[in-house]
């Protein structure tokens, strides 16, 4: 097979956008997000898959509002859950590879070194364990996939932190940020180039089995949520930025309703192993958004 045709799900989110331009140059690509497709309706995923037919389905879409799942919980799981399910469903009917994105908060964050995919999860709420869900469900299917685990994931549109600290920084003089949450900044934009990198190297969806699994995919190194907003207040010109401190406080002292891990590092070893593919150092993605 030359030419797959690829459906995308979820085309306006960060990594969704990003994937329309880097799949784009891989074969026929279907983009659609609601309201088109109404991701809590069965029926009506069913009917986009059966419409495109595709060799290759791609689920970017996510309910992401993490301390809402709190209090949103069917709707977060309806779309973190049951919509991934059945993505698999319909990919194991049709002999399709679905490409599914997961989070680093299925782990609990108790870990001192990097997470591997066979550490056992223990997801700390709503959102994480609706993610979790999907995962479970994916792989109970037995459809040819490839899931993503990502890690605190910004790009230069959206909604993320990069652009929350770039916002605040022209406004106010000095920032309080986590420094006790520790993680991997991953930029968008090499999500979508890692995961088009990946598939390139899948022969045939249909016979992608050897491949399937979950797949740790985020930026080499590691910084606190303190260490990543004095990275981007540095990068940003002075003459345009307010802010003159970044004061690092403990989690207690920034409550939310959702209990965050305390360690995300992931080791993205098997994810090179496998496709030879690692992603740069996230300061150097950082600078890379920015300049871009």
């Amino acid at each position: 097979m030359l030419i797959p045709k690829i459906l995308l799900f979820g085309k306006v989110g960060q990594v969704g956008w990003e994937l329309r331009r880097t799949l784009a140059s891989m074969g026929r690509v279907v983009c659609v997000d609601y309201p088109d497709v109404d991701f809590t309706t069965p029926d009506s995923i069913r009917r986009h898959i059966a419409d495109a037919a595709p060799d290759i389905i791609v689920n970017a879409d996510a309910y992401t509002a993490v301390d809402k799942a709190e209090s949103e919980l069917a709707l977060a799981t309806k779309i973190n859950a049951a919509a991934p399910g059945i993505m698999a469903d319909e990919a194991k009917k049709r002999r399709a590879l679905l490409v599914h994105y997961s989070t680093d908060y299925v782990f609990d964050g108790s870990k001192t070194t990097p997470y591997v995919e066979t550490d056992a999860p223990n997801p700390l709420g709503a959102y994480a364990r609706t993610k979790l869900a999907a995962d479970e469900a994916i792989q109970a299917s037995d459809c040819n996939h490839l899931i993503f685990r990502l890690c605190w994931v910004y790009g230069a549109r959206g909604a993320n932190f990069m652009l929350t600290m770039q916002r605040l920084a022209r406004e106010r003089e000095k920032l309080r940020v986590v420094a006790d949450q520790v993680g991997c900044p991953t930029w968008s934009r090499m999500i979508a180039e890692t995961t088009a990198h990946a598939l390139r190297q899948v022969r045939h969806p249909a016979d992608a089995h050897d491949l399937s699994g979950v797949y740790h995919l985020c930026a080499s190194g590691q910084t606190s949520w303190h260490g990543f907003a004095q990275a981007i207040v540095d990068l940003l010109p002075v003459e345009t930025r307010k802010c003159r401190d970044v004061e690092a406080i403990t989690s207690a002292e920034y409550p939310t309703p959702t209990k965050r891990p305390a360690y995300s590092v992931m080791s993205c070893a098997k994810l090179e192993k496998t496709f030879g593919l690692r992603l740069p150092d996230w300061h150097d993605s950082l600078r890379h958004v920015v300049e871009a």
